[in-house]
């Protein structure tokens, strides 16, 4: 029972962590226990999914079908506070305007927003409206919802692994994650991550798991081409482009009927 509640514990750091959803305010904290939440980042990405999901099933059941994606976005924006797109938008600026690591990594811990950042937060959340509409009639897309939220978090937090940790700890919001994970840790993301694909079934499951091997490849290589490692907002920039990926892959095999 203490192990149980330890875990408990632990996904309430992480639920605290990566939404506005409140928890209790007698949960223990320590550097060790937060960093040790990041195994349940998938899992957290699940409730949301599944708290979008069902406002997406009402909102669609009353309204058009682009009035309640719009809904679910905006819903989804309040649920995580923004963390994510936050993320995306400060290492676009960075990478995009900076010409030397140091000045990338400053630009990256400056609040405001530059072209670079705007441009990638139009974008991302321009894609996910059309992709989610081009899938709203789907017979799975309460699930798609899901496995996008879930999957796309498990890939993301999984670059901890094996990638170093580029900037100051001691100003960074991602601190409490910046320590490596153990093998243990990665494979509660990772499945936690891929299981809720099955019900989509085995064939998109493996072409989405290829998918997001391949871009976790190519994006930790250019991570570290850029700025050598990974910092809270590549991870919070992963999990948007991830989840894009995810809607576009299933687009695709819905528009060739695979």
């Amino acid at each position: 029972m203490s192990a149980l509640k330890y875990q408990y514990q632990l996904f309430m750091l992480a639920l605290g962590f990566f939404s506005r959803i409140p928890v209790p305010a007698s949960i223990p904290f320590s550097s060790e226990r937060m960093n040790q939440a990041g195994r349940y980042f998938a899992l957290v990405g699940l409730l949301l999914g599944c708290l979008c999901a069902l406002v997406l099933f009402v909102a669609q059941s009353l309204l058009p079908a682009n009035v309640a994606i719009v809904l679910m976005m905006v819903f989804s924006l309040l649920l995580t506070g923004a963390f994510h797109e936050d993320g995306l938008t400060d290492m676009a600026d960075g990478i995009g305007g900076g010409m030397t690591v140091d000045r990338r990594l400053e630009i990256m811990k400056d609040s405001r927003i530059g072209t670079y950042g705007a441009s990638a937060l139009v974008m991302v959340l321009l894609a996910k409206f059309v992709l989610l509409s081009e899938l709203i009639h789907s017979q799975q897309i309460l699930l798609i919802v899901l496995v996008g939220y879930g999957l796309s978090r498990a890939v993301a937090a999984s670059l901890i692994y094996d990638m170093p940790y580029v900037t100051d700890a001691d100003s960074s919001k991602s601190k409490p994650l910046a320590e490596r994970q153990s093998s243990l840790e990665l494979m509660i993301l990772l499945v936690t991550g891929v299981v809720p694909c099955l019900l989509l079934g085995v064939s998109q499951t493996l072409i989405l798991i290829g998918v997001m091997a391949l871009f976790r490849v190519l994006f930790k290589r250019w991570l570290l081409a850029r700025i050598g490692g990974f910092t809270g907002d590549c991870l919070g920039a992963a999990q948007q482009l991830c989840e894009i990926l995810i809607y576009l892959t299933l687009v695709a095999l819905q528009v060739n009927s695979l």
